[in-house]
């Protein structure tokens, strides 16, 4: 019999490394695959409709809430973001180690709905200066953007404890070591 899959939502305050992380765990294992989640927002220079994100339209988005087509979604910046189910299901009974870069609140949905397919992990800037710069550096956000954001973080530092586990990402190679450490000892 084949094993389930395990959801890993991985989430942070903006800024804190979820995307590269991310990014380094799908190089590093091949039953690993990156969940594409839905959202109205417009791309980002270095984004692709499919990989980084599903790119839909407000009507569409409210579509799929209306059928309760989501496990989770929350409106950011005048913004849908959200996951589909099916996605989740899939990769649960495929048996694929499935990484969800998401918000705080969307991994607890995750957490709760999914609860005993998921591990989920928060990842800790090394310092909130460490963390404003890295979002001040990465050049995508808006002076009110970037206020908003900021404003958030509070709310989501202290949520961490809520997380199966909880790690400070002050280099990369050792916070995805850890990651692989965790998916390998469920898996």
């Amino acid at each position: 019999m084949k094993k389930r899959g395990i959801l890993l939502p991985i989430a942070a305050p903006s800024g804190a490394g979820k995307t590269t992380v991310c990014r380094e765990l799908i190089e590093k294992l091949d039953y690993c695959e990156f969940s594409i989640s839905c959202t109205t927002r417009s791309p980002r220079a270095n984004e692709q409709d499919g990989a980084d994100y599903h790119f839909v339209t407000h009507e569409k988005f409210e579509e799929y809430i209306k059928k309760n087509q989501l496990i989770e979604y929350e409106e950011v910046f005048d913004n849908y973001y959200g996951t589909l189910k099916s996605t989740l299901e899939e990769s649960i009974e495929n048996g694929v180690v499935l990484l969800l870069d998401i918000d705080v609140n969307g991994a607890l949905n995750i957490k709760k709905k999914y609860s005993k397919d998921t591990l989920s992990i928060f990842l800790k800037p090394p310092s909130l200066d460490e963390l404003i710069r890295r979002l001040v550096n990465r050049g995508s956000e808006t002076e009110e953007s970037l206020k908003i954001r900021q404003a958030r973080i509070p709310e989501e530092l202290a949520m961490a404890d809520q997380f199966d586990f909880v790690i400070v990402n002050d280099d990369l190679d050792k916070t995805v070591n850890q990651i692989l450490t965790i998916i390998k000892e469920k898996k």
